[in-house]
């Protein structure tokens, strides 16, 4: 009788334990799940930023982008002697911009190649039979800076159609790649190690909601290109030029990556 207990006992307590890991690894994949979940979730580069630099973007009294957004609303009124022409000419007011950044990098239909805001810029210079700005002048990013402003607030919503497919493509390709003496990728760290530290700053997902931004290690306003083209030197790469068909299908990609994210520009970053 005795060892009969001892034997229920016995088969009681293993299957108590089975039961138990059961459970415990139950847990274990919810909290795994959870987990990715939160991972995969958007967060905006404005988050990883200190909080004194998110103060700054705050408020537009304060916020040196604000510069560039008054610089640029002159440059849209100002009518250029050798054509008489201004944005305002063709566009009317520069709230009718409102939108129109979150649909860039964009197909140009006439010559089928991929092209950003700042090219858009200089290709109406083109038509007005002026010269064109230079890449990163303070005047370019002044006009780009001013039409993402009308924006701000709105959530991004990039579609990839057959058009953009294959850029698309492309600057999935390039996120993935690694590159340089380092052999890193974009998603090395924009993926994988969010919120770990890189020297004195935390790393976040890589967003572009925020550009053209103010980058206080430059004290002035860049484009994404510029801030991707730092990122390739960091890693000992050879960058692309600025406004490469390489650059404009990353930043395809990485708008199409950040849907749901509010455009901030101009923000204030590191």
């Amino acid at each position: 009788m005795e060892m009969k207990y001892y034997l229920l006992a016995t088969h009681f307590k293993r299957k108590s334990k089975f039961i138990l890991s059961i459970l415990l690894l139950s847990f274990f994949i919810l909290f795994l799940k959870k987990v990715i979940a939160d991972n995969d979730s958007l967060i905006s580069g404005y988050y990883f930023a200190e909080p004194s630099t998110q103060k700054i973007q705050d408020d537009d009294f304060i916020n040196p982008g604000i510069f560039w957004v008054e610089q640029g609303m002159t440059l849209w009124n100002k009518k250029h002697n050798k054509s008489e022409l201004s944005c305002n000419s063709c566009h009317g007011s520069v709230k009718e911009m409102k939108g129109v950044s979150l649909k860039y990098p964009k197909v140009l239909e006439e010559e089928k190649k991929l092209i950003n805001l700042e090219q858009r810029i200089n290709i109406c210079r083109k038509k007005m039979r002026l010269d064109k700005y230079e890449s990163e002048s303070k005047e370019l990013l002044s006009l780009s800076t001013l039409i993402s402003y009308q924006s701000r607030g709105l959530k991004f919503n990039y579609k990839v159609t057959e058009k953009n497919k294959k850029w698309y493509d492309l600057g999935e390709k390039l996120y993935y790649k690694k590159i340089g003496l380092m052999g890193l990728s974009c998603n090395q760290c924009h993926d994988d190690r969010v919120g770990y530290n890189l020297r004195a700053e935390k790393i976040s997902q890589g967003h572009i909601n925020g550009f053209p931004s103010y980058l206080l290690r430059w004290s002035k306003v860049v484009s994404v290109h510029k801030r991707i083209e730092f990122c390739n030197e960091q890693a000992r790469a050879i960058p692309y030029d600025i406004n490469s068909e390489e650059y404009n299908a990353l930043q395809l990609f990485l708008s199409s990556r950040g849907n749901g994210l509010i455009v901030e520009s101009p923000s204030v970053r590191k």
